[in-house]
């Protein structure tokens, strides 16, 4: 234990001695662990915001899309060369009345959407719009600052009502309350009948879009009569699987599709959409740190270096440490706690830098309306501080050795 301690302040002296070397030693140590840091904080962060997107939607809850056929089927050669400006027609409402009598399933709504302005007295603002049926306040968690969802009758009858998102709402009507009040749509006006709160979602949310019925947005803002996508609300959660396979059966049967290979749909279940979040997610993160490690591995090679001079520098006073009886491994243990301690600094400094940087990221995003929470994962913290002591072992332990070794007599003779 005390030859420990004299290590340590062996070591802290001999950082003080050359403050500017340390530093300049630490940097790459430094800015790989706050890279390390940052990208691991941000990932908590955007992470945390996924979830709050899918918890909005509810737990229970699974997507249908549309999907153009593979190229290499029969069925998709019927759409001709160029599959990029395809629209799929084939979902339509009547398929999803069909989900809705499965055991499983409790509820159901389409989406169809689009873009164009609103207006109000002069204020324009271009947005998207989405066409939802009634059903959708059901299943949604969002909530209302004003007013009132439309009805079922509404929805069935196209009437041209509207809820604005927050956003919308403000750029609008600044600080009046939009409720009872008529919006242009693109050429069509519609009365307000609410405003969301505020939501911070991925992409904006509620905040940047305005809500119209299924069948307004269908019939008077798009001429069709198909959706692009289906949400649907499952009573057991535990079943979603075999519950989607049983919307799939459904679909190919009203479809009238044989081979699987030709679905011009996709169902997924929320685990399934988290799986492939993940996929994306951790490869962009693994990347990032890779070429964090990179930087950490520049660094380990820069402290090797700098031990090795400081070891040529300190090679009289090794000498005389050994004439006076100081052991191989007293002499061993002082450059390796030196390196250790240079990198752990680092370390330090770079979880602190990663630190600040992931607050950044924070603020910008919620700038940007964002719903994000800045929070350091503490297992990152447990990571840099490990991987700088590692770093600082591993290439550490050749100087030390070197130093280790030498011979105190040609030590003592060195200038």
């Amino acid at each position: 234990m005390n030859s420990g301690f004299v290590a340590l302040r062996q070591s802290m002296k001999s950082m003080r001695r050359n403050p500017a070397r340390t530093a300049l030693t630490t940097l790459g140590i430094v800015i790989g662990i706050a890279t390390v840091i940052m990208v691991l904080s941000s990932g908590a962060g955007f992470r945390g915001l996924i979830d709050q997107e899918l918890a909005t939607l509810g737990a229970n809850t699974l997507f249908v899309q549309t999907k153009v056929p593979s190229a290499n089927t029969s069925r998709a050669r019927e759409f001709g060369e160029g599959f990029s400006g395809v629209t799929i027609t084939s979902l339509k409402q009547r398929d999803i009345d069909l989900i809705k009598t499965l055991p499983n399933v409790e509820n159901g709504y389409g989406i169809v959407t689009g873009q164009t302005t609103v207006s109000y007295r002069g204020r324009k603002k271009s947005t998207i719009y989405y066409g939802a049926s009634a059903s959708r306040f059901a299943i949604d968690k969002s909530k209302l600052r004003s007013g009132r969802f439309y009805t079922v009758a509404e929805d069935t009858g196209a009437d041209q009502v509207a809820i604005l998102g927050s956003k919308v709402a403000q750029n609008l009507f600044l600080q009046q309350d939009p409720v009872g009040k008529l919006v242009r749509l693109g050429t069509l006006n519609y009365s307000v009948i609410g405003v969301y709160e505020p939501s911070g979602g991925l992409g904006g949310g509620n905040d940047e879009v305005v809500f119209i019925p299924l069948r307004t947005a269908q019939k008077k803002m798009l001429g069709i009569d198909h959706i692009s996508m289906a949400i649907v609300q499952l009573n057991n959660v535990d079943q979603a699987d075999s519950t989607a396979e049983q919307i799939r059966r459904v679909l190919r049967n009203q479809h009238r599709i044989t081979n699987p290979d030709k679905d011009d749909f996709v169902v997924s279940t929320q685990v399934e959409a988290m799986s492939t979040f993940n996929t994306i997610f951790g490869g962009v993160t693994a990347l990032l740190i890779a070429i964090a490690a990179i930087s950490l591995l520049v660094g380990g090679v820069g402290i090797m270096n700098i031990m090795y001079v400081v070891v040529t520098e300190r090679t009289a006073e090794i000498g005389l440490k050994k004439a006076l009886g100081a052991t191989r491994g007293a002499i061993l243990r002082e450059f390796l706690v030196e390196s250790v301690m240079v990198t752990v600094l680092g370390g330090l400094i770079g979880i602190a830098a990663g630190a600040g940087l992931g607050w950044l990221v924070s603020i910008a995003a919620r700038a940007g309306n964002l719903a994000w929470i800045f929070t350091v994962p503490l297992s990152a913290i447990v990571l840099g501080v490990s991987v700088s002591a590692v770093i600082g072992l591993a290439f550490g332990v050749l100087p030390a050795v070197a130093a280790s070794k030498l011979d105190p007599i040609e030590a003592l003779r060195y200038e």
